[in-house]
């Protein structure tokens, strides 16, 4: 007797009992999720790495420092982080030269605006890591958990 069945892909997934297709459904969703952030977050490093190499190019160029930082500060979006942090650091130190503070104060302003900056730009630029890492270390357990499911259907399928 020979068993005349369709294998396609479809066919599978209609056979296939509810709980493994939602295990699949919950696969597909994380896999087109991750995909996305994936080529997202490639698509800015590329742009942070364009923006920060042309900021160092007009830094390291020579000219005046402020007037570096007022075409930053008039385009921020173009610059980038690097840029940015400067702008945030320069900003402050203006401010603190005007308030003729201390040498100490001086420094110390900028030192914490332009910490407080790059945070910032570090928390964008990692945004979505912790989706990843965690899509990565449960996924195989939920196909796995999908997999066990089918196998037992399949069994109890067997025994009737």
């Amino acid at each position: 007797m020979q068993a005349t069945s369709d294998m396609s892909l479809i066919s599978l997934l209609v056979q296939a009992s509810i709980p493994v297709q939602l295990v699949m459904l919950v696969l597909v969703a994380i896999s087109v999720l991750s995909w996305t952030y994936i080529f997202s977050k490639r698509a800015a490093l590329k742009r942070a790495n364009e923006q920060t190499q042309r900021f160092e190019d007009d830094f390291w160029a020579g000219g005046d420092l402020s007037v570096l930082q007022q075409s930053i500060a008039t385009r921020r979006d173009e610059h980038g982080a690097l840029a940015r942090i400067f702008d945030a650091g320069m900003t402050e130190f203006i401010k603190a030269r005007r308030a003729s503070s201390s040498p100490d104060a001086l420094l110390d302003g900028p030192r914490r605006a332009m910490r407080a900056s790059y945070q910032r730009e570090m928390d964008t630029l990692e945004s979505h890591l912790n989706f990843l890492a965690s899509a990565g270390s449960v996924s195989p357990y939920i196909g796995l958990l999908g997999t066990v499911w089918g196998i037992m259907h399949a069994f109890m399928g067997l025994s009737s």
